[in-house]
């Protein structure tokens, strides 16, 4: 590669990353992880990724990481690793964090930049040139489904930085590369599919999570509401929602009346553990809002610290005040809110970002409803941090972990909107499967995303069974059976 080494990019890439620090304060997004750490996280959580798809992670590719990375993982450590971080499943479906920052910072064209606008291009050639030359690894040419992994995850992320304007080929580029259409040649490995694995990026998406649908516009009260109780589980939310739902239908029928209401806040607080349903029942909440003439749009949009806090005090309040006007007429929905407060100083950006909000609140309090979610105990430190806080958001929605049978409804309801059914002598075999995985459940279990993953391993292992057995039939290709989901 025109005596070019890889560890010359390591050193661009980490450079990047120390720039990236300078914007976003002390490590990334003020959190205290150093860019440069967050990035090398990322290339072996895209290793894991790509070495997954037999199941094994094997000396090669653990000695390709240490050396390249600095990383003094043993196999355990990256199967480990695996199950905390839910690869592949997730994975393949989300921007990494560096990427966002050096996008933004890309973006930004009035203001110093060291590599021409070229960082999220620097970080995209290095984790591009380390997946090939992990992949490279072997004499064999790597199979089609760990190629195809690679390829379209690539692609992903081209897509993202197309859309942003900030995607720039040899020519255009202003640090030294590699001309990537070299290694296409060598095992076959980067000629990109034509679709993509990420979720395609609209034209009104920014950094913030936006997460609109498209709202009939006759959509009834009945019929959010009937989409609220059809949701498996969550009775205690059901009753929460129900009780709020009824004292704002009699406060509107007592304004149509003449009477006056007392000052009720429509904000809340959702607490519970990952892959509760929480954004599921913020956005039919946002809609339930709008057909009861309380919000006029009823959308969601979805934010976190990521999307709130920029590099530069007084940036950040112009940045929340941009994504409050989104959510006006609507819902404004603020994941792991906790980390706005936790562990800050006054001075911190986050400080900037409740301040900010919290006037936003009052400003528009009849068109605005904001929804702070996260974890039971950190989320109540955020709300003993700020005295406005409690009074604004004095209504606490608790999301409770999925029982083994709930989580059992949920497989099968999965099953059914994928064309899969369990096998009758599988169900007993899973559903004691899903009692002991929720017996020995720890911080990082996942609820409904947990059961998607077992889900999916299913779905791969019964490929092989299939192609193994050379049974390809319309109901064999539904059925799942019990060793599909690894139980003998």
């Amino acid at each position: 590669m025109n005596g070019f080494r890889f560890d010359q990019l390591m050193n661009f890439t980490d450079e990047v990353c120390d720039f990236l620090d300078q914007r976003t304060g002390t490590g990334i997004l003020g959190l205290g992880m150093p860019m440069r750490e967050r990035y090398r996280y990322e290339l072996l959580k895209f290793a894991v990724f790509l070495a997954d798809t037999d199941g094994m992670i094997d000396t090669a590719e653990v000695m390709y990481i240490r050396k390249i990375l600095g990383v003094n993982s043993i196999v355990q450590d990256l199967h480990t690793m695996k199950k905390r971080e839910r690869i592949p499943y997730e994975y393949k479906l989300l921007i990494p964090e560096p990427f966002k920052v050096a996008v933004d910072a890309d973006k930004d064209k009035g203001s110093y930049h060291p590599y021409q606008y070229q960082s999220a291009q620097i970080l995209l050639d290095t984790m591009t040139i380390f997946g090939h030359d992990f992949l490279s690894l072997h004499e064999n040419v790597p199979g089609d489904q760990t190629k195809h992994r690679y390829q379209t995850y690539i692609k992903g992320l081209k897509d993202y930085l197309t859309h942003f304007k900030v995607l720039y080929n040899g020519s255009e580029k202003k640090y030294p590369i590699p001309e990537l259409e070299e290694l296409s040649k060598t095992k076959g490995i980067m000629e990109a599919p034509a679709q993509s694995s990420f979720p395609p990026v609209s034209a009104a998406e920014t950094e913030t999570r936006k997460k609109e649908e498209e709202i009939p516009e006759d959509e009834t009260f009945e019929s959010c509401m009937n989409e609220l109780q059809e949701m498996i589980g969550l009775m205690p939310v059901k009753q929460e929602v129900t009780s709020l739902v009824n004292l704002l239908r009699i406060q509107k029928a007592r304004k149509e009346a003449g009477l006056r209401n007392p000052d009720t806040s429509r904000h809340m607080v959702f607490v519970g553990n990952p892959g509760t349903g929480k954004t599921t029942v913020a956005r039919i909440l946002a809609r339930i809002y709008r057909t009861l003439g309380f919000l006029e749009k009823g959308h969601l949009v979805e934010t976190d610290r990521s999307g709130l806090v920029k590099g530069y005090m007084g940036q950040t309040a112009i940045r929340v005040k941009e994504v409050v006007e989104e959510a006006r007429g609507g819902v404004l929905f603020i994941d792991e809110a906790y980390s706005l407060t936790v562990g800050c100083s006054e001075n911190d950006y986050g400080s900037e970002v409740v301040s900010t909000l919290l006037k936003a609140m009052e400003d528009y309090r009849d068109e605005l409803v904001v929804i702070v979610a996260g974890y039971p105990e950190l989320m109540d430190e955020f709300l003993s941090s700020n005295p406005g806080f409690r009074s604004r958001f004095n209504r606490i929605l608790k999301f409770t972990d999925y029982s083994p049978e709930e989580q059992f409804e949920i497989l099968e309801y999965m099953c059914r909107q994928q064309d899969y059914i369990l096998d009758e002598e599988a169900k007993g075999p899973v559903m004691e499967l899903l009692v002991r995985r929720t017996e020995r459940k720890g911080d990082d279990f996942a609820n409904a995303r947990d059961v998607r993953n077992l889900l999916e391993d299913a779905i791969m292992r019964q490929a092989g069974r299939l192609i193994n057995l050379g049974e390809q039939d319309r109901d064999a290709l539904m059925v799942l059976k019990r060793e599909d989901f690894g139980i003998a």
